[in-house]
């Protein structure tokens, strides 16, 4: 006997399918990149004996938080269908400059406050230029990567500078708070807010409405322009904060700090979920692709590979997380 119907009714299917269908669907990525980071993980417990110690497990937190932390608001960025190259330049200035002032005598905090308010400034000049004069982040980005990096490479002739040892900034690098490092502290303050952030309040849901449909955003009264400027305040200023965490944990400001760093950041962004055309992004995602890249660094490290390796695997999966985010998401409709 043939079957009565080979359709099912949309009114009929099960209301649970749609759901898990439609939760798949917003987070196929993330989950993708979480199964990828297990399997890292349990590959190098194996393969490498030091991987599971305590100590690793924080030197290896310790040396991902600036990325994690920049890649928290370049997920901001690239949610607005926008791009900031210029983070890692903001890196090697910001600890350059640091050094130079707090080794000339300034006051530790007031050398600190002059670096972080630097870091505004230059996102205040990416915002300006891309949000109000409609220029693309891409060039906007690019040009300020040349100008910030060779303002870092004028100021200190390319010599790297110490930080005093009496200073106190180099605590935010190298301190520890009941045995956890004082930057893992900072990186984890830093997800949680733009964590929330982005998921609970108005200025997310502008975020992700100027990067999936800028014109109704605009029409519903919200400042698109400003919406736009914020992000790369952020980003820019972030970029300090992780500038200052390197040139810390260092113990001195270098102009070659930070070269490919934007890489890394972006890499780490994309394979979390966040989609490069806009309008679509998740900070866990991210934080999870940033965790993807350290386990990868510290693993090879660990296995006595060469360190010209991690360059190589970060730019494949680069690539390969441009291709699953660009055939996932259209395989998946959303």
């Amino acid at each position: 006997m043939r079957a009565v119907s080979e359709a099912v009714p949309a009114s009929t299917r099960p209301a649970g399918s749609s759901r898990a269908k439609a939760w798949l669907a917003r987070h196929i990525l993330t989950v993708a990149v979480f199964v990828v980071m297990v399997v890292l993980f349990v590959f190098f417990s194996i393969t490498a004996e030091a991987f599971l110690s305590v100590d690793n497990f924080f030197n290896m937190l310790r040396q991902i938080a600036p990325t994690m932390i920049v890649a928290v608001t370049m997920t901001y960025v690239i949610t607005t269908s926008g791009i900031d190259l210029s983070v890692g330049s903001v890196v090697a200035l910001s600890g350059s400059l640091l050094a130079i002032w707090t080794h000339a005598g300034w006051d530790s905090t007031l050398a600190l406050v002059a670096v972080l308010g630097l870091g505004l400034l230059i996102g205040m000049v990416n915002g300006w230029f891309s949000s109000y004069q409609g220029l693309p982040p891409f060039i906007v980005t690019l040009a300020t990567l040349s100008i910030v990096r060779g303002t870092a490479l004028l100021v200190t002739q390319g010599y790297s500078t110490p930080i005093p040892s009496e200073s106190w900034v180099t605590v935010l690098g190298q301190g520890r708070v009941a045995s956890v490092p004082v930057p893992v502290i900072i990186a984890a303050v830093v997800v949680l807010i733009g964590s929330v952030a982005f998921s609970r309040t108005p200025y997310g849901r502008y975020v992700v409405g100027l990067g999936s449909n800028a014109e109704s955003l605009r029409r519903t009264g919200v400042n698109t322009r400003l919406v736009g400027l914020v992000v790369y305040i952020m980003s820019s200023l972030a970029a300090s904060v992780a500038g200052v965490l390197v040139a810390a944990r260092l113990a001195s400001g270098s102009s070659n700090a930070g070269v490919g760093f934007e890489l890394e950041v972006i890499t780490a962004v994309v394979l979390g979920g966040t989609s490069l055309l806009g309008g679509r992004g998740s900070v866990l995602g991210t934080v999870l692709g940033a965790l993807v890249l350290g386990v990868i660094a510290n693993g090879l490290v660990l296995l006595h590979v060469s360190p010209f390796y991690v360059q190589i695997v970060q730019g494949s999966i680069l690539l390969l997380a441009i291709f699953a985010n660009t055939r996932l998401f259209s395989r998946f409709g959303v």
